[in-house]
């Protein structure tokens, strides 16, 4: 099963060291300036997609000459960039899906985004946004172990449906058993764990996990 990135042609400055995820991933995406940000970490293209709206003529020849396969899409169409990528990584056999450079600058597409993480958990396909300050995971009900992570110590819990029944957070400084939380809450935001990992549980809803750092 592969392991898929996709990189999308959000801002530079949000965009962790892409080779730092090397080992983690077997097939890279790039959408539209994506692929240059693929370049510019000397990671393979895989395929490039989109319309290449935000790129000029001579870095769209480059993204040609690298990219295993290169797929142009009018700019008018009716799916985004992003889309068009995942449409393409949900044909092969995906474990995982790490989706890069979506955050910052236009919210909409942000918005849009985070929505897609949805249809992939409710195809039972593990997906992660990530940035220089986030790791954005949605989750469906289940018990799961969560690891320190150096980079992003604080971790929230928040209700991407209307309400999620019975969390339960393990080895928090702020644990919990068996809450409802309902979508706006703010009570499980900004925990930590007290030990190197911890779990947590819910009985239904939708749950967004969001790992982030104070500092960019």
């Amino acid at each position: 099963m592969k392991r898929v990135g996709i990189v999308a042609g959000g801002p530079q400055t949000l965009l962790v060291d892409l080779s730092d995820y090397y080992d983690q991933i077997d097939y890279w995406i790039g959408c539209d300036r994506g692929s240059l940000y693929l370049l510019e970490n000397k990671l393979p293209i895989h395929l490039a997609i989109g319309d290449f709206d935000s790129v000029n003529g001579e870095e769209l020849n480059q993204i040609k000459a690298q990219a295993v396969q290169f797929a142009l899409h009018p700019i008018e169409k009716d799916y985004t960039d992003l889309e068009l990528a995942l449409d393409e990584a949900l044909k092969m056999d995906v474990e995982k899906i790490f989706i890069f450079g979506v955050t910052g600058g236009r919210k909409d597409h942000e918005l849009s985004s985070i929505f897609l993480l949805e249809q992939l958990a409710n195809k039972h396909i593990q997906a992660t946004i990530i940035d220089r300050q986030n790791r954005m995971t949605i989750y469906h009900p289940g018990k799961y172990s969560i690891k320190h992570n150096k980079l992003y110590p604080k971790v929230s819990f928040l209700a991407l449906s209307e309400q999620v029944r019975s969390l339960s957070l393990a080895h928090f400084y702020y644990p919990l058993t068996k809450v409802t939380i309902k979508r706006g809450d703010s009570l499980t935001i900004s925990n930590y764990l007290n030990e190197q990992s911890g779990y947590f549980s819910f009985d239904s809803g939708i749950l967004i996990v969001i790992k982030s750092s104070e500092h960019l």
